[in-house]
């Protein structure tokens, strides 16, 4: 395996150079700062998949070349995720699943809950995505919501003192913890590891969801190799990890499934059906995978994951936090400027993700003119985080002057219950940070002329008077085909 530079790396992506027209006529760069929502595509690792093209079968054969040798290639793919988080295959597997990691997560509290029906209670901390927190609520007989270190707007990490707490006071009932690696909204990190020791010292399990995690830190089954420190189960969206189109990941301790019926039946998991039943097969990953899989995605995926291996995620982690601290840095300079989660990096770690909101301004509004303005690509509202957004948000909330029998309540409320999103990626570079600085000084100096050049419509988003940009214009699929396929190219001329 060739080490590869991370600086090279940053510059091997898709989309680095797309540019797009602005409101005020200018034809600029975009500065891509949604990576928590869904990242950008190494291209070395495209062009793996693209590769594999050229041999495309189905895989469960080993009898022509082709299907022999996509077998092999889904079977490495698999290897990279046991690798790229450091498990012993004889104690855990992978398994490919969705196209993100809702389905692995849905799945995982079903079979939890089935297991161990007396244990009816599952902890799920306050900032989980809704992947990681509705599956539980549906699957098991009660969650509870795990409270958080700090106050309202700088909330803080997961608080194990309230948590060892409530394992005690529900002894031999929890099932198990539900938290993520690192918050969507915050980008604030959780301690797995310690959380996991606690939760096997009540002999429950531990589902993390490193999906806003593992592209940007290192973060093995066990910080420190001791059994007790194991993770139970561990899943992420290749989505986020620079492979869009791949499948969600799962990596879960075979215990927990060995012997337990697959969540999915079909072809693939079985070594055979007869009229009167089927004998599902003991092999993994094989038994939790039926169905023909998403093969290129998950080769896609298992090529970034090696080569994120072979520049480092120290390294990748390390030159990550100093942009990081430029964004918080800047960010904290602006006037009227509110992060939310605790703003302290060092007291409460943090992962490249932040949120924030510039007072008196609908969050839709800074994202529209970041937008439209700026070539700044950023996202905005709840994040599929509503309690955790709705908790940092609460003393902001409470302060607003709404008029209850207004006919439009629900759409104000809208407009300011949200936030703004900044979030990071390998390819994120100094220059794109002073953009999005520079637009939110410029629209903090001038805010009664942005407000004048937009409107905003029932579902609180901002839409601008005079300048559009609709997606068509912007990208045709059938243009593109046109483009492609010159006149007469299959008609034999």
């Amino acid at each position: 395996m060739r080490d590869f530079p991370a600086a090279a790396l940053a510059q091997d992506f898709i989309g680095l150079d797309t540019r797009y027209p602005l409101a005020d006529g200018r034809i600029t760069r975009r500065h891509y700062l949604d990576s928590a929502a869904s990242t950008l595509t190494l291209d070395s690792a495209r062009q793996v998949a693209d590769e594999l093209l050229r041999h495309y079968a189905n895989t469960h054969s080993e009898l022509h070349f082709s299907a022999r040798i996509v077998s092999h290639a889904y079977a490495w793919a698999h290897q990279q995720v046991l690798n790229f988080v450091q498990v012993d295959p004889n104690q855990y597997t992978a398994f490919f699943a969705g196209s993100g990691c809702t389905a692995t997560l849905n799945r995982l509290a079903r079979i939890l809950a089935a297991q161990r029906p007396e244990r009816n209670l599952v902890l799920v901390s306050l900032m989980e995505h809704h992947a990681n927190d509705l599956p539980h609520r549906k699957h098991a007989g009660t969650v509870i919501h795990l409270p958080l270190t700090g106050q309202s707007s700088a909330l803080g990490a997961i608080d194990l003192t309230a948590l060892e707490r409530l394992f005690k006071q529900h002894q031999g009932r929890v099932n198990a913890v539900a938290v993520s690696a690192a918050s969507n909204v915050t980008g604030i990190v959780n301690p797995v590891h310690a959380i996991a020791a606690l939760a096997h010292a009540y002999g429950a399990w531990i589902i993390v969801d490193a999906s806003q995690a593992l592209a940007h830190a290192p973060l093995p089954i066990s910080d420190t190799g001791a059994p007790e420190r194991q993770l139970d189960a561990l899943v992420f969206s290749g989505h986020k990890l620079y492979a869009p189109g791949s499948p969600g990941v799962a990596v879960v301790r075979r215990s927990l499934l060995d012997g337990q019926e697959p969540d999915e039946v079909g072809g693939g998991m079985v070594d055979d059906v007869s009229l009167t039943g089927y004998q599902v097969t003991p092999r993994f990953p094989d038994r939790e995978e039926a169905g023909t899989p998403n093969i290129l995605g998950a080769v896609q995926l298992g090529a970034v994951l090696n080569m994120l291996q072979r520049v480092g995620m120290a390294q990748i982690h390390a030159a990550e936090q100093t942009r990081l601290r430029q964004l918080l840095t800047g960010l904290a300079s602006i006037p009227g400027l509110r992060i939310y989660g605790d703003p302290d990096p060092d007291r409460t770690p943090r992962l490249g993700t932040v949120a924030f909101n510039l007072v008196g301004l609908e969050h839709g509004l800074v994202a529209a003119v970041l937008n439209d303005y700026f070539n700044i690509a950023m996202r905005n509202g709840c994040f599929c985080a509503h309690p955790y957004v709705r908790e940092l948000l609460k003393p902001e909330l409470w302060a607003l002057e709404l008029d209850p029998d207004a006919e439009d309540v629900a759409r104000q409320l809208k407009a300011w219950q949200g936030m703004v999103r900044a979030s990071l990626g390998l390819y994120t570079t100094a220059e794109d940070i002073e953009a999005l600085l520079a637009g939110l000084r410029d629209l903090q100096s001038r805010p009664d002329y942005y407000r004048t050049q937009y409107t905003m419509d029932a579902e609180g988003n901002f839409h601008h008077r005079t300048f559009t940009a609709p997606a068509e214009s912007l990208f045709d699929p059938e243009a593109v085909l046109d483009r492609i396929n010159s006149p007469g190219q299959f008609s034999g001329d």
